[in-house]
């Protein structure tokens, strides 16, 4: 399609926009609706072009973006100039991230708003709070079944308690990101309950089918999420009489993106939500949203044209507003969820790097590096203007999705290996104090995936209670050191709450009859306040673990080598206990970091001949955590058992 073409469907668009919406000042919106509708009516025309009600829907799609624009607030408005200008800002090092539970974390959204101090104390600046939205009584698959997209749940506040949070936090300058579920709804959505009363409308904002001849067609290639919670990918809806696809669980129905107003509908509410304040939204399993009979139905390409629509309508509306991809897939597809540009995320700024977390699992299980300095070098190099979001642990459970290739490479087997640490982690490896517990275990692969606290993995709550203090003291080295890498790796780090105080797995979950079936729930804690406030007394557990990663990020803060522009430089040791990398400066080559991190508790060399041209004609080098000096006297340097540090050279 030439461009003239698209500007003069452009034109009749907006000749034939509703007088309320033209007669409003629309100057930034049409300056952007110009710049981009040849990519909005071009990807449009792809997935939509051969409808016949392709027009009215491309004047719908309009009309949405320009309703949210008049009704987006001034001081929102500001912010979308001021990121439009600084359009790196997200880069910076200065951000620190941490994901929570609402309810667990203070109960309310109010009590939230009454716990910023918290934050600003350890230095977090960016907070995800996770589904807040209305849900199913009971089953509501941790707020990620939504009955209600504009809705908050009466148990955790109001849209006016929201707004106040919001400003609240911009005044402290923490960002706030909220979640939108873009895969599936609940059954028990408006949308669900007309299809299931046998509106043909809201039927095909499903996949329905009258009998299983269609839906076994898809299962051929469609794996199963939850083989054994919930196997199969198709639900028979006994009032709707018609199987409806439901990828994740029973009560979750897949919505039909085909369908134009799928689309529409949900452009309307992520940018409902960029409105409420919203800095980042987090768009809730991507990979799961087009799909094809006789494929996997994960990763289609149409999947990644909705997110670059998205992302363009967004553009026009809420610039300022980022999208977190939440995909969990290989490394070579989780890449592509930046977009298909050279330098700039033309799908999604932010991507959550699972591949990066699974591997640090390994490095603390094996206790050695050999297959997190592998996985990393197989690792894509992401865009310019795009970050990765590095995490530990999240509110998911852990899989280890590492390639079967770098496995065998570090000279392992993939299956037992693979084995190995769900028994390692789950406590039924010998030498293993973890305290994990098997998720979604496939009885026909022997696959599984693990849950559990950061703490309780790492052996501290077998350490507490039998009393070893070597091992306490080895489990929040452990802790720290996990930390350290993704305060430093390359992106944003994502903390996880309750971790900062060292949030032992939570069992009471097992009293709620709807969440007993999904272990998830022992690493989703109410945090206990008044252990918190133990942060404060020195030699309690909770103060040996906040003060150091409080000084952590305070550190971090001040480096500039840790803003994401692609600085990484990977040093491959002899040693494999060890590892190295260097972050440098682009424009500076003088300024630079070298992280050192050690998954053995026992004291390991490193050898200056190992690390290039580190300490080389200097004094020696100075770890920016602690302020230590090591002096070059010799041919190597002590690290110490689970030892980190963060080196620069003594000038």
């Amino acid at each position: 399609m030439y461009e003239q073409v698209s500007h003069s469907l452009l034109n009749d668009i907006l000749n034939r926009i509703k007088p309320e919406i033209s007669n409003q000042d629309l100057r930034h919106f049409y300056t952007r609706l110009g710049a981009n509708f040849y990519a909005i009516h071009s990807l449009f025309e792809t997935l939509y072009g051969d409808r016949e009600d392709f027009h009215k829907h491309a004047q719908c799609l309009v009309e949405t973006m320009a309703q949210h624009y008049i009704k987006r607030p001034e001081h929102l408005r500001q912010i979308d100039l001021d990121r439009e200008k600084d359009f790196n800002w997200f880069l910076h090092q200065k951000w620190v991230g941490m994901a929570l539970y609402c309810n667990g974390f203070a109960g309310t959204l109010s009590g939230l708003q009454d716990r910023l101090g918290y934050f600003e104390e350890l230095g977090v600046n960016l907070v995800h709070v996770m589904p807040i939205l209305r849900c199913p009584e009971g089953s509501s698959d941790g707020g990620y079944a939504v009955s209600d997209f504009r809705e908050i749940d009466p148990h955790i506040g109001t849209l006016e308690e929201l707004s106040e949070l919001a400003a609240e936090m911009r005044k402290r300058e923490i960002l706030l990101v909220l979640d939108v579920v873009v895969n599936h709804t609940s059954d028990q959505h408006y949308w669900a309950e007309q299809a299931r009363s046998g509106d043909p409308v809201y039927q095909d904002y499903y996949y329905t089918f009258e009998s299983r001849e269609i839906p076994d067609l898809y299962e051929q290639g469609m794996p199963e999420i939850f083989p054994e919670s919930s196997p199969g990918n198709f639900t028979w809806d006994e009032t709707m009489e018609r199987w409806v696809m439901t990828v994740f669980n029973d009560y979750q129905w897949d919505l039909n993106y085909s369908n134009p107003a799928v689309f529409i509908e949900m452009l309307n509410i992520i940018l409902f939500w960029a409105n409420q304040g919203a800095d980042i939204l987090r768009l809730d399993a991507v990979a799961f949203l087009w799909k094809k009979i006789g494929r996997v139905c994960q990763n289609e390409r149409e999947a990644h044209l909705i997110l670059q629509l998205l992302k363009d309508c967004c553009q026009v509306t809420a610039p300022g507003v980022l999208f977190i991809a939440e995909a969990i897939v290989a490394p070579l597809e989780v890449i592509k969820y930046f977009g298909e540009d050279a330098v700039i995320a033309k799908e999604c700024e932010i991507a959550y790097n699972a591949t990066f977390m699974a591997l640090m699992w390994d490095a603390a299980a094996t206790k050695n590096a050999r297959l997190l300095n592998q996985g990393i070098k197989s690792l894509p190099v992401k865009l310019e203007r795009a970050t990765w979001l590095n995490y530990i642990r999240c509110h998911d459970d852990i899989g280890l999705g590492f390639d079967d290739q770098d496995i065998v490479a570090c000279g392992y087997d993939p299956v037992p290996h693979r084995k190995f640490l769900i028994d390692y982690f789950t406590g039924q490896f010998d030498e293993s104090h973890a305290r994990g517990l098997p998720f979604g275990q496939n009885s026909k692969t022997g696959d599984a995936r693990i849950s559990g606290s950061l703490a309780s993995l790492v052996g501290l709550q077998h350490a507490l209670e039998t009393g070893d203090e070597q091992a306490i003291d080895d489990s929040i080295k452990l802790i720290l050191l996990l930390h350290n890498l993704i305060l430093s790796f390359g992106g944003l780090p994502l903390l996880y709450y309750g971790d900062a105080l060292g949030t032992l797995n939570d069992d009471s979950y097992l009293g709620d009859p709807y969440k007993k079936g999904d272990n998830r729930w022992v690493h989703r804690p109410t945090i206990d306040w008044q252990k918190a406030d133990l942060r404060s007394v020195p030699g309690t557990l909770e103060y040996k673990i906040f003060n150091p990663l409080k000084k952590m990020i305070a550190v971090r803060k001040e480096l500039q080598v840790f803003a994401d522009f692609n600085n990484r430089e990977l040093y491959d040791l002899d040693n494999p206990h060890l590892f190295v990398f260097e972050r440098y400066s682009l424009t500076s080559p003088a300024e630079r970091v070298l992280v050192v991190a050690n998954f053995s508790n026992q004291t390991q060399l490193m050898t200056f001949e190992d690390i290039g041209t580190w300490g080389a004609g200097y004094g020696g080098l100075v770890d920016q955590i602690s302020g230590e000096c090591f002096e070059k006297t010799g041919a190597s340097l002590e690290i110490q058992g689970y030892g980190y540090y963060w080196f620069k050279e003594q000038r």
